[in-house]
């Protein structure tokens, strides 16, 4: 070890003896402080102007640690981003130089070893990254002093990311310097070994024999994780091991110098070295030998504990999940074998991480609904195996992997997944679907994942019931004003169905309410309800039963009779309320303190911080009327969502949206009062829980067109099943949201880290070349 350090500090005296070393240095540093200060004094300026102007405003709500440090033109992603440029420079001369000049026989002919000797040069180029670790973390020490309560745990596992990868590039250099005299062939052959390193995850990925081999050896993206805070044991060994590969190639080749072997021997030991970088970064990349930790404050990388629960209920037991891969169906490509790995790692490595006997099946077919297809369409005379044979020929994929559609038929019917990419979960017997869609993300997000872990368990999932027979809004039709959309549209991600709801109806004149439903729902029934059905809807209430009831201007008469036991009766007449945007009818309420607590949202949670601070967010209701309502003898009662006071006013009669305004005429019985309530929730404790029974004046707010009322529509279904679901998966928002600077401050940094500081670098350099120059 004595020796190694000798070499190590007369490496590192030569790397200073000479100006690569120290222009290498200054431009780094040059290059860090750009893309710190600049970004800083943008942020520190703004937070002037807005401070200036509105002192309610005491930060940007979102995380300067990961802006600054993270961010596109963030510090870390910047130099991470052109470390390759540096690494190659640095090493090319390590070992030819020696070459180059004959030093290395005078060092093969002393009593040092071989392996002293590399060993020794490596750890002088591991001392010198600890240099540029040391300069970004210059930068990282600002930050926390610029920075309110910045988040330490990201900053030391983008580091620690940060020297993993300087080390195995430098590791890489060290490798073709010994392999050349000519340090320019070195620096080229560098550059090519680290591309090579970047691409080829994306080779060879169609093969099972290969895919594995080559995304393991892929470096590309290997620092993504600990820059975002997550540190795992697999890329902490892949850098490692990787390292070590080139470290002991260039042991082998300048051992090769002083031994005359075969060249299958020499050979062999490279093949030694490869196989066993291969065995070990295998084994350590399988989900059960993984270990991670997550460095960040909040914990933005783990699984939220709702999620982690049910993981731990879900216990050793082993769960499958089969993807079916349509070949003429949406989202094909993202299916196919040469995405598979990313199909694993980015959607399913968190969910491995708490449960890692995961087994993943893969079925590919063809298939298609014959009775309503656009494939026909689009492929004019061709049938289904020709359009197959097409789509597979497009897509570079060989059609005999694919299964007919009387193979994959006898194993599962898809057709009600309208043959998608769809996922099937299978666990102790039980199964269910985890579906894509059609939106910028694709995959599900956790909390639709969640949804479907949570059907696996023991337990029946909360049931909507919607009543018919009244020509009530279906869920079954796609029509602007019905409500197949947030019901059980399957390519919806934020559909009750993806959110862990099952929904049905029933004709209530013919058939009796079932007791174990989670909410009965009536959506503006269009004929008056017979004595019958009205009894039925009363016994149900009577028992406790949750339920959800939309009325609409013009029909107050069809549901007041079902409202008068609960104390609540639909006001005649339409709201108005005049705006330059809106048609007069478009009443735009806002929630109320109970309508902000209907559920734990963080949707809601958001607007509660707004509604502390004055402000509050509309719910746009196309045709409303005003409810009264009252505390009876058994319910007690609350509005959801009021208009602003003073801003609408109660119009008798017809209203005509398509002219002019309607004006406010108490002679035909229009009447005006603060606020109305269009929304209003009712609750009472019956059988030992609490009954929930939400009553609106609008039924169109929750219409396909206006997107099922958004999130409020989905609060409303969580209100009557307690939050019980949907399984709500916030993030913790951010502490370190603004800085303890001025623009001011954030010029003279500028200066200082730009200019000064890499200033006095090059003249400390040039004085220290200088002076070894003339001895």
């Amino acid at each position: 070890m004595k020796m190694i350090f000798k070499i190590a500090k007369t490496e590192l005296r030569n790397l200073f003896y000479s100006p690569v070393a120290w222009f290498l240095t200054i431009a780094f540093m040059v290059q860090c402080g750009v893309y710190y200060v600049y970004p800083l004094y943008g942020l520190a300026n703004w937070q002037d102007i807005v401070s200036r102007n509105n002192p309610g405003i005491t930060d940007f709500g979102i995380s300067m640690t990961e802006t600054l440090f993270l961010g596109n033109d963030g510090i870390f992603s910047s130099a991470l981003q052109n470390l390759y440029l540096f690494v190659p420079l640095l090493t090319m001369g390590l070992i030819s130089r020696e070459m180059n000049s004959g030093t290395i026989k005078l060092l093969y002919s002393s009593p040092i070893r071989t392996r002293e000797i590399v060993l020794g040069k490596y750890l002088a180029i591991m001392i010198y990254n600890m240099l540029l670790v040391g300069i970004v973390g210059i930068f990282m020490i600002v930050g926390a002093l610029n920075i309110h309560l910045v988040d330490y745990g990201v900053l030391l596992s983008a580091a620690l990311g940060f020297y993993l990868l300087v080390c195995t590039y430098t590791a890489i250099g060290l490798f073709m310097s010994s392999l050349t005299n000519y340090q320019i062939v070195s620096a080229i052959g560098s550059f090519i070994i680290i591309f090579v390193l970047g691409h080829i995850g994306g080779l060879w990925q169609k093969y099972d024999f290969v895919r594995d081999l080559t995304y393991f050896l892929s470096i590309s993206g290997r620092t993504i994780k600990m820059m975002k805070g997550l540190i795992t044991t697999k890329d902490v060994i892949y850098f490692v091991i990787i390292a070590y590969m080139f470290v002991t190639f260039t042991l082998i080749k300048m051992k090769a110098g002083r031994e005359s072997r075969p060249w299958w021997a020499q050979a062999s030991r490279y093949v030694a070295v490869f196989a066993s970088v291969l065995v070990i970064g295998y084994v350590s990349s399988r989900s059960a030998f993984i270990g991670y930790w997550d460095t960040t404050r909040r914990q933005t990388n783990t699984l939220h504990p709702n999620t982690q629960t049910i993981l731990k209920e879900l216990g050793k037991e082993p769960m499958e999940i089969t993807l079916y891969t349509n070949l003429v169906g949406p989202g094909v490509h993202r299916g196919l074998p040469e995405n598979r790995n990313d199909y694993l790692w980015n959607l399913w490595e968190p969910y491995l991480r708490f449960k890692p006997d995961i087994k993943f099946n893969y079925v590919y077919y063809y298939d298609t609904d014959d009775a309503d297809s656009s494939l026909y369409k689009t492929w004019v005379g061709k049938s289904l195996p020709e359009i197959a044979a097409l789509n597979a020929e497009g897509l570079q994929v060989n059609i005999k992997d694919f299964k007919v559609p009387a193979e994959v038929r006898k194993m599962i019917d898809l057709q009600p997944e309208g043959y998608r990419l769809v996922m099937q979960l299978k666990y102790k017997g039980k199964t269910t679907f985890l579906r894509t869609f059609d939106d910028a993300n694709f995959w599900p997000e956790e909390q639709q994942v969640a949804a479907s872990l949570k059907r696996l368990l023991p337990g029946n999932m909360p049931k909507n019931i919607f009543l018919t027979g009244n020509l009530e809004r279906s869920i079954y039709k796609r029509g602007e004003r019905e409500y197949s959309s947030h019901a059980i549209a399957k390519e919806n991600r934020q559909s009750l169905i993806n959110l862990g709801f099952d929904s049905d109806s029933l004709c209530v004149e013919t058939q009796e309410i079932p007791s174990d439903i989670s909410t009965l729902v009536l959506a503006d029934p269009k004929t008056a309800l017979t004595a019958t059905a009205v009894e039925k809807i009363n016994r149900y209430i009577n028992n406790g039963g949750n339920m959800l009831i939309f009325g609409e201007p013009g029909k107050q008469q069809i549901l007041n009779p079902v409202l008068k036991q609960l104390g609540v009766q639909l006001m005649d007449g339409t709201l108005i309320e005049v705006s330059k945007d809106e048609m007069p009818h478009m009443v735009k309420p806002v929630l109320s303190s109970a309508g902000l607590h209907l559920s734990e949202d963080p949707a809601l949670a958001a607007l509660r911080e707004l509604q502390t601070g004055g402000k509050g967010m509309g719910q746009l209701m196309p045709g409303v009327t005003g409810i009264t309502f009252g505390d009876s003898s058994a319910f007690k009662a609350a509005p959801l969502l009021i208009t602003v006071p003073g801003s609408a006013w109660l119009k008798a009669g017809t209203v005509v949206t398509d002219s002019t305004a309607p004006v406010f005429n108490p002679q035909e019985g229009d009447t005006r009062q603060p606020s109305y309530a269009t929304a209003v929730g009712l609750t009472r404790m019956i059988n030992g829980k609490e009954q929930h029974i939400a009553v609106s004046a609008d039924a169109d707010f929750m219409s396909n067109l206006r997107q099922g009322g958004g999130f409020l529509g989905i609060d409303l279904y969580a209100w009557m099943v307690n939050d019980a679901f949907p399984i709500f998966t916030p993030k913790i928002k951010p502490v370190d949201t603004r800085l303890t600077i001025t623009a001011a401050t954030a010029t003279m940094e500028k200066y200082l880290f730009v200019w000064i500081l890499p200033g006095l670098v090059l003249l400390g350099g040039t004085i220290l070349l200088v002076r070894r120059k003339r001895q």
